[in-house]
């Protein structure tokens, strides 16, 4: 339940900001003290050792399950997707963080591990001030920083598309989405954070 509140409070901080609420700062710090009592912010030891794989409903040596976790596990990604700012409409994918805190940013260059679609380890070396996730594989990187374009997209044939706004087009976004491997890479500019 308190991964639903979670979710549900994310949503309305979106939508204010987006409106421009006053009230949208105030419903942030609301999100983070209800994320402070959940287990992303406890170790095992304090919250308690349940498993929450999200991928535990369909394991590969059987058929379907529903353990107890999954519906915990679906909100939890659907809210960071949330602060991340990852948004869809009209078949684009779009990128509007508002509520990342500046922690969650490198202090110092690092590296970043993911899979390619074929499952093959891919590392990422990042620089500092930046965080990366994954949409469907393809690895997204936020950089904290003014000026330059908005959104790069690195293309596999080795093509890097700019712009100054931070969304995919329909196209774009339906091979993010069918996961076609034609996008390697998005690097997205980010503004400061609250």
């Amino acid at each position: 339940m308190v991964s639903k509140l979670a979710y549900a409070v994310a949503r309305e901080c979106v939508s204010a900001r987006e409106t421009g609420d006053p009230v949208w700062p105030r419903l942030v710090e609301q999100f983070r003290d209800i994320n402070e009592g959940m287990w992303l912010e406890k170790t095992p030891e304090v919250y308690g050792a349940f498993p929450t794989d999200p991928y535990s409903h369909t394991p590969a040596h059987a058929g379907a399950q529903q353990p107890g976790m999954t519906g915990q596990v679906k909100e939890d990604i659907l809210t960071r997707f949330l602060e991340l700012g990852v948004r869809t409409a009209g078949g684009r994918i779009r990128f509007a963080p508002g509520f990342l805190r500046d922690e969650e940013f490198l202090e110092t260059p690092g590296e970043f591990r993911s899979f390619s679609d074929t499952g093959s380890a891919e590392v990422l070396r990042l620089p500092a001030g930046s965080l990366a996730f994954t949409i469907c594989n393809v690895p997204v990187v936020y950089s904290r920083g003014p000026g330059g374009p908005a959104l790069r997209i690195h293309m596999a044939t080795g093509e890097i598309r700019s712009r100054d706004v931070a969304e995919l087009t329909t196209d774009e976004s339906g091979s993010v989405f069918l996961r076609s491997g034609s996008i390697c890479r998005i690097d997205v500019t980010v503004g400061p954070c609250r």
